[in-house]
């Protein structure tokens, strides 16, 4: 999800930085064109099925989607008592709207996509990552910008949010005001009393300055940050997300604590987060505290 590479002979590859990438091979073109916002490329792979790119960047697939959509959406949602509502910026793909209706007592999710293109692009091929969360009655799809939306839409309806999710691209062009401190406290604006954010932070390896000021941004927000690191296949390295809140804290969980949270909501179709899987994430290596000490 970094600057890219043209594909060439069927290998589509990516920047993770000046020096260092990432490739695919085998691939074949099922679609690809601009829309009103950017280029847009849905492969067929041999390893990942298909696979969706946006500017040349990796977004999603349909064999891994579950790394990134999983822990970003139940990490903050096991550690609140009972969501019941949800805004996601971005997140047209649907994989995030799909792991909030595992809740049971999700009742509303409003998604703000910037890019409408990319709703009819999940829609038409990506059935394998949101699982017909697309026609769910309880989400709304607005098709917008979510700097608008949460700067002045959100705070005119009066409408707050158990979670915001920030699905979105890197922080780079478009994108970059989506992850200001300024766009923080609109986020915080719109939860409601014990509330939880939830985003992606980036490669600490690849992007170590990246991670560390959106941890230290946040922390300039929030009472409570907590960053977390997985491996996720389709972006080639260690990725950062962060749960902030002012109440929640995700990292405070036991393993039991979680694994009773998933049985007792009966959250299916989990294919990576697990009680275990939960806490190892928060144990972070020296490298990473250092990276990321207050």
């Amino acid at each position: 999800m970094s600057a890219l590479l043209p594909h060439i002979d069927g290998v589509l590859a990516e920047y993770l930085a000046d020096d260092a990438g990432y490739f695919i091979a085998g691939g074949r073109l099922l679609e690809h064109g601009r829309s009103e916002f950017q280029d847009y490329e849905v492969w067929d792979t041999p390893r990942f099925g298909k696979l969706f790119r946006l500017d040349g960047c990796f977004m999603t697939s349909e064999r891994d989607e579950f790394y990134y959509h999983e822990n970003l959406i139940q990490v903050p949602a096991l550690a609140h008592p009972g969501p019941r509502s949800a805004l996601i910026i971005g997140g047209g793909d649907g994989g995030s709207a799909e792991e909030l209706f595992k809740h049971p007592g999700m009742e509303r999710v409003l998604m703000v996509e910037l890019d409408g293109k990319v709703v009819d692009i999940a829609r038409r091929y990506l059935g394998e990552v949101h699982h017909g969360a697309l026609d769910d009655p309880r989400l709304e799809i607005r098709i917008g910008d979510g700097l608008a939306y949460v700067e002045r839409e959100g705070p005119a309806s009066g409408e707050r949010f158990d979670l915001v999710v920030l699905d979105l691209t890197d922080p780079v062009g478009p994108a970059e005001a989506l992850y200001s401190e300024a766009f923080f406290h609109g986020c915080r604006n719109l939860l409601a009393p014990g509330g939880a954010l939830t985003l992606h932070i980036g490669a600490p390896v690849f992007q170590p300055e990246r991670v560390a000021g959106l941890v230290r941004g946040l922390r300039q927000v929030f009472a409570h940050v907590s960053p977390y690191f997985l491996y996720i296949p389709l972006y080639g390295s260690l990725w950062g997300m962060a749960c902030a809140s002012d109440a929640v804290q995700p990292a405070a969980l036991s393993a039991a604590q979680v694994d009773a949270g998933i049985a007792q909501r009966q959250l299916g179709r989990l294919q990576h987060y697990n009680g275990a899987v939960h806490c190892a994430q928060f144990a972070l290596p020296n490298h990473l505290r250092t990276l990321l000490a207050e």
